[in-house]
C-alpha cells in the first residue's frame, strides 16, 4: 500500500511538473504572439509625424516618375501596404496591386525610406499597425499647358 501512495505522489508531482513547464511555454508563446501580432484596425491609427498634409507633401518632394513610365504613357495607381512598427518604423512593404514601368519599384523605395511614424496605440500601448495607401502616378497632359 506505502508503494501504490508513493508512486502516485511520484505520478501526482510528475504531472504538476509537466503541466508548470507547459504553463511557462504557453506564457512565452503568448510573449511571442504579441510581440508579432499586427493589428488592422486600432484605437488609435498610426499617424505620419506632421499629419496627412506632410505625408503629401513628402511623397511629393520624393517620388520621382521613371523615364520608362514616361515614355510608356503608363498613368494608374499602386496599392502598397506595409507595418508600422511599435518605435514608428517603416517595415514589411510591399506592392498589393502595381502598374509596372517602374512605379512599383519607385513606390517601394519612397515608402521603405519614409522617416518614423507615430505608431498606432491599443488600449493604452504601442503596438504593430497595417497599413494600405495608394499612391497615384498621373502624367501632365501636355495640352492643357498653358
Amino acid at each position: 500500500m506505502k508503494i501504490n501512495k508513493y508512486l502516485f505522489t511520484l505520478v501526482t508531482i510528475g504531472l504538476l511538473t509537466i503541466n508548470l513547464n507547459a504553463k511557462s511555454q504557453n506564457s512565452n508563446i503568448d510573449e511571442i504572439k504579441k510581440d508579432t501580432l499586427v493589428f488592422v484596425v486600432v484605437e488609435e491609427s498610426p499617424e505620419f509625424q506632421g499629419g496627412d498634409q506632410a505625408r503629401i507633401e513628402y511623397l511629393i518632394k520624393n517620388i520621382n516618375y521613371p523615364k520608362k513610365a514616361r515614355k510608356a504613357g503608363i498613368q494608374g495607381t499602386v496599392y502598397i501596404t506595409f507595418i508600422i512598427e511599435k518605435d514608428g518604423k517603416v517595415s514589411n512593404v510591399r506592392i498589393l496591386r502595381g502598374i509596372g514601368g517602374g512605379c512599383d519599384e519607385e513606390s517601394l523605395r519612397v515608402v521603405k525610406n519614409m522617416p518614423k511614424w507615430k505608431p498606432g496605440r491599443q488600449r493604452g500601448k504601442n503596438v504593430r499597425v497595417q497599413y494600405n495607401m495608394p499612391l497615384k502616378f498621373t502624367l501632365e497632359d501636355d495640352n492643357n499647358k498653358q
